[in-house]
């Protein structure tokens, strides 16, 4: 297992290495960001702003105006909160190709806890115009998410986790394109949406639920904006029903565009993520577990929901 965050700088300074307007921008890149070897292997093309996230994006996006390739890396609570009106302003409103690299999305890793979390990012990011944004599902999708957002001109934000992540795709050979959804299986009596890391707990619960005879369709739902939204109609019209899986408040996320997009042509929907509390203390395996998120939490909710 590998995580998306080292999998996205090993590729950034792969990448880097052959391009010199490629220029990494931190505010954590002993931490967070795993950032260490393109620090010492490229130092031209390299900036540490230590913790001062508007400075970041307010130099990033000074950089991109002027013809870099700029990506911002560090923890995703401080970039969708602290800077917000510089991500709003700099990026999104003027539209500086930055790309953002939001590390510990959702569920705080280890003990940092509630200041850590970053829960409500996909809600906020979503309503600005102009600002795409994806959640990579394992470590070979974040690698061709890298190498396809070097020379796209748009802001981004992409969404990751800290710790490894299991394998969702087995080898390369997948389709990756800007707004589509990846069907990972097909099924008759619902569909579960996922986005990033609980795509891979999405598709263990189908699989476990074809022993109770369900078919379940799995959609890995990368990109959040641009949405798929073929995909979503496609899945309500086939299978009646929907459930959607997301490391994020039940408010404004995954679960909210979902019903958006179906709301002329309703169908059951049923919204998984944090709900509307302060979340309990633990490891990310153990919120999962407790709020439902992971494969076992899924199959006991897909059975109640078919009831």
């Amino acid at each position: 297992m590998i995580a998306c965050r080292k999998s996205f700088t090993d590729t950034l300074l792969s990448l880097a290495r052959m391009d010199k307007d490629i220029i990494a921008v931190t505010t954590d890149a002993r931490g967070s960001v795993t950032l260490n070897d393109f620090a010492k292997e490229l130092p031209q093309q390299f900036v540490e702003c230590g913790i001062a996230e508007q400075d970041a994006v307010g130099i990033s996006a000074g950089l991109a105006h002027s013809g870099k390739k700029v990506f911002v890396c560090g923890p995703a609570c401080f970039y969708v909160a602290r800077s917000l009106e510089q991500v709003k302003v700099d990026l999104a409103y003027s539209q500086n190709n930055v790309k953002i690299l939001g590390v510990s999305g959702g569920v705080a890793y280890g003990a940092l806890g509630a200041t850590h979390h970053s829960l409500h990012d996909i809600a906020v990011l979503r309503t600005f115009p102009g600002m795409n944004i994806v959640l990579p599902c394992d470590a070979r999708q974040t690698k061709k998410l890298v190498e396809f957002l070097i020379d796209y001109p748009e802001p981004v934000y992409v969404r990751v986790g800290r710790a490894a992540v299991p394998d969702v795709y087995e080898n390369d050979d997948f389709d990756f394109a800007i707004g589509k959804a990846n069907r990972l299986l097909d099924g008759t009596d619902l569909t579960i949406i996922g986005t990033g890391e609980t795509v891979y707990h999405a598709h263990q619960a189908a699989l476990e639920l074809r022993k109770y005879g369900i078919s379940v369709r799995v959609l890995d739902m990368s990109f959040i904006k641009p949405c798929d939204e073929e995909a979503v109609l496609k899945a309500a019209s086939e299978t009646g029903r929907i459930i959607t899986v997301e490391e994020h408040s039940q408010y404004g996320g995954l679960g909210a565009m979902v019903t958006e997009i179906i709301s002329e042509n309703p169908v059951p929907v049923k919204i998984l993520g944090i709900p509307d509390e302060n979340v309990v203390h633990g490891s990310s395996s153990e919120i999962f577990a407790h709020y439902g998120l992971d494969a076992p939490g899924i199959v006991k909710t897909t059975l109640d929901f078919l009831k």
